[in-house]
């Protein structure tokens, strides 16, 4: 596993707080993903340009190499009964423990009574459960019986995980996933890369600009409430991530001809991170990740992100301060209120540059 700490003068999670009025969380995507806005801050200097997303292009060149995290959104949220009781019960998918026992870490609600041995049915018994474990953190580990094959099953029973602070029921399941999404494994989206359409990323690769994908499993550890007064003193949840020999071969040539590696959201930029040495190469491989980039971070891999707006005081908001600084990004937070950006997962964007 990797992991990494940046050495820092302690800091308060009040630290990363600002005010939000409610009405500006997105509580549905676009018609057009391209069309949300798109506020430009320069990291050095803290300037803010206001444009759209699809111009994005104007920003980028043969000199960038984007990196984009492949991860596709399985419909984790599962609502069935409780097998003895009858009582309604949902269950979150977070992780594969073993393919060969079909068991998963979950969280269970309401977890109270779900003790080991706790037996719950979906689907008029079409899916069968059983929690095996139950983990000092509160989630379970959940063997599932079923016959044929899960993700179809899955497919057939489950919903999208959406984020709690969104209350509007997804009319398209597709919109909850980016374009290029492939590799089936995550809780929930990385909601950057939700901005591109297929059309804009032919326009990016017709302008010369390198694409690269990585993959990074999103569990719900990263969305995870930082309960800790102190920054330093939080621990983040582990992910799967993958990088080929191709991309990594391809981002160390990028950085080594003096270009711009440009990671599309914070999964993107923590799989990088978590895999880049401090001599700043990217090394091939997969494992599990549970990074913790906060300001005083020293980035080896990327040098700009493009990424939504977040919760006050989450540990993404502590990230994109990492790499801006946190009176920059705090300053543009308050232009992005002032401004009416819409915020969160189905909000507008950001490109720190």
């Amino acid at each position: 596993m990797l992991s990494g700490r940046p050495l820092v003068e302690k800091m308060n999670v009040n630290d990363f707080d600002y005010d939000l009025p409610e009405e500006l969380i997105a509580q549905d995507p676009l018609k057009d993903r391209a069309s949300s806005r798109l506020l430009i801050l320069d990291k050095k200097t803290g300037e803010i340009a206001h444009k759209h997303f699809r111009d994005i292009l104007s920003e980028l060149g043969p000199q960038d190499l984007l990196v984009l995290n492949n991860t596709k959104v399985i419909p984790a949220r599962l609502l069935g009964v409780k097998e003895d009781t009858r009582a309604g019960i949902e269950v979150l998918l977070l992780k594969r423990v073993s393919e060969a026992e079909n068991s998963w870490e979950c969280l269970v609600k309401p977890g109270k009574k779900c003790r080991e041995g706790a037996r719950f049915v979906f689907g008029d018994g079409l899916l069968k459960a059983e929690v095996v474990n139950v983990l000092p953190d509160g989630n379970r580990i959940v063997r599932f019986e079923f016959e044929g094959i899960f993700e179809e099953i899955l497919d057939q029973l489950g919903e999208m995980p959406l984020p709690p602070y969104i209350t509007h029921k997804l009319a398209d399941k597709d919109r909850y996933q980016t374009v290029y999404a492939k590799e089936e494994g995550s809780a929930a989206a990385p909601t950057a890369g939700l901005h591109f359409t297929r059309e804009l990323l032919d326009e990016i690769r017709k302008k010369g600009v390198g694409i690269a994908e990585v993959t990074l499993h999103v569990g719900l550890g990263t969305f995870r409430p930082v309960k800790v007064d102190k920054v330093e003193e939080h621990h983040m949840h582990s992910e799967y991530y993958v990088i080929s020999d191709e991309v990594a071969a391809r981002i160390n040539e990028m950085k080594k001809k003096g270009g711009r590696i440009v990671a599309v959201g914070t999964t993107s930029c923590r799989t990088l991170e978590s895999a880049a040495g401090e001599d700043g190469l990217v090394r091939a491989g997969s494992g599990w990740t549970d990074i913790f980039i906060y300001p005083g971070y020293r980035f080896k891999a990327v040098d700009a992100l493009i990424t939504n707006f977040h919760l006050p005081k989450s540990t993404l908001i502590m990230l994109v301060s990492a790499l801006a600084g946190r009176d920059h990004i705090l300053a543009a937070y308050r232009e992005a209120v002032k401004e009416r950006y819409r915020f969160f997962s189905f909000g507008d964007a950001m490109f720190i540059r």
